[in-house]
């Protein structure tokens, strides 16, 4: 899977070379605010990627897919996409960027929208704050500045209502994600907590009067059983998995937390015994000193008292934005389930 994103820059990166100023679009992204505002979704696109998971996707496995479209002032339209194909780490001849490359210019024949504007994944139970996902849309957003990702959340959409959202990371991410440097110094100067990590960029579907009509006339014909299922009182185990994973990632930030109180009892350890040795040192100088002899030559403490190194503090980041994305997924469907109960109570008492 990590070949398959990097690759995935690559491309991106050749798309904005090969086709020039248009390639990234008319956006004017300055360093603090962002280049897009909104995301303009087509029907059919959304229909792509439903599509592409129900035949591909399964279980924890994620599938991808490239956005293209174009860019009118701070609105970011997608208009077509394409599936990343399904392959085994054993196909070593198959070379993901010419195979971008060549769906790109194959639609560009046919007159239709070919601009790489960013790409698409699903996710499991909003399991899609990771490292390969950050890396991946800082190599789209370098490359095209107007790029953004779409998650889609397919077992959210089953119960009930479309999950699709459109991220971009922030400018201050991006910056330190150019330096290179996730040290503690570099992530507290940026300001960067879980918080300033990833911009939910607003997201429009827009379809023609002719679909409208179609899905106006499909809505009559559809089964009524199909709409008192969303009035079910029951809980499924939606609510409980996202639990299970919320209770994961907390272990994992205790794991942390651990290895950051390690770190840092032993910095104190070192600083005591740096410290004392430059005690006796300067003890034994004076002595030396006494005595008529010359002092001791000075040493490199910075050679004798390696200084530990310190844990890695984007992963914490990570983990704290993952779960904060749990939470979120929890609040929105307990309170679908509370205001379902609700409304249970007012019927039956006014029923009685």
């Amino acid at each position: 899977m990590a070949s398959r994103k990097e690759g995935a820059g690559s491309a991106a990166a050749s798309s904005s070379s090969t086709t020039g100023p248009a390639g990234k679009g008319k956006g004017k992204g300055g360093s603090g605010d962002s280049a897009v505002k909104q995301v303009q979704i087509d029907g059919l696109v959304v229909l792509k990627i439903i599509k592409h998971y129900q035949e591909e996707g399964q279980g924890t496995e994620v599938v991808q897919g490239v956005l293209l479209g174009l860019v009118v002032e701070d609105r970011l339209e997608i208009t077509n996409c394409f599936p990343f194909p399904q392959h085994t780490e054993d196909d070593a001849d198959f070379d993901e960027v010419q195979y971008q490359m060549e769906m790109m210019r194959s639609l560009r024949h046919v007159n239709i929208d070919h601009l790489h504007v960013g790409w698409y994944q699903s996710t499991y139970y909003g399991s899609f704050v990771t490292r390969a996902l950050l890396d991946s849309q800082f190599s789209y957003q370098h490359a095209i500045e107007e790029s953004v990702v779409l998650i889609y959340d397919p077992i959210k959409t089953a119960q009930g209502s479309l999950s699709l959202k459109a991220y971009r990371l922030t400018p201050k991410l991006m910056e330190v994600c150019k330096e290179k440097d996730f040290s503690p110094e570099a992530l507290k100067k940026g300001n960067i907590t879980f918080e300033h990590m990833f911009e939910e960029v607003p997201i429009v579907i827009k379809n023609s009067h002719l679909i409208n009509v179609l899905m106006w006339e499909l809505e009559k014909k559809s089964a009524v059983a199909d709409k008192h299922e969303l009035l079910s009182l029951a809980s499924s185990n939606h609510l409980g998995k996202n639990l299970q994973l919320l209770m994961d990632r907390v272990d994992e930030m205790s794991q942390d937390i651990v290895k950051y109180n390690t770190y840092m009892r032993n910095t104190s350890k070192q600083q005591q015994q740096k410290h004392q040795y430059q005690q006796r040192r300067q003890q034994e100088n004076m002595q030396r000193q006494s005595r008529g002899e010359p002092p001791l030559p000075e040493e490199d403490l910075s050679k004798l008292f390696k200084p530990p190194q310190p844990p890695a503090r984007m992963d914490s980041l990570l983990i704290a934005g993952q779960i904060n994305t749990y939470c979120q997924n929890i609040k929105e469907f307990t309170a679908q389930n509370l205001g379902k109960l609700f409304m249970a109570q007012a019927l039956q008492e006014y029923n009685n």
